[in-house]
């Protein structure tokens, strides 16, 4: 079964560079969880994600109490975008 590609090219480079940086980094997840805006403000190890405005938003306006609900609310949210 293939996929169809997004219609806007690259938009989960930067949500899966955010996402991986929570993983390895516990600090990085709690902020993301409990101040996203300046969790993505501030990046990871001096590093910026390369995110769109819409993505930034989206990231922002999703209220999660875990990493995983975090990605499930952002996958269901990019689902009904495609």
């Amino acid at each position: 079964m293939s996929r169809k590609p997004s219609s806007r090219p690259g938009i989960s480079s930067g949500i899966s560079r955010v996402f991986a940086a929570a993983v390895v980094n516990r600090q990085f997840c709690d902020m993301l969880l409990q101040d996203p805006s300046i969790a993505l403000q501030k990046g990871y190890l001096g590093e910026t994600f390369p995110l769109s405005k819409e993505e930034k938003d989206l990231i922002v306006s999703i209220q999660a109490n875990s990493l995983s609900d975090l990605a499930k609310q952002i996958n269901r949210t990019l689902l009904d975008i495609s």
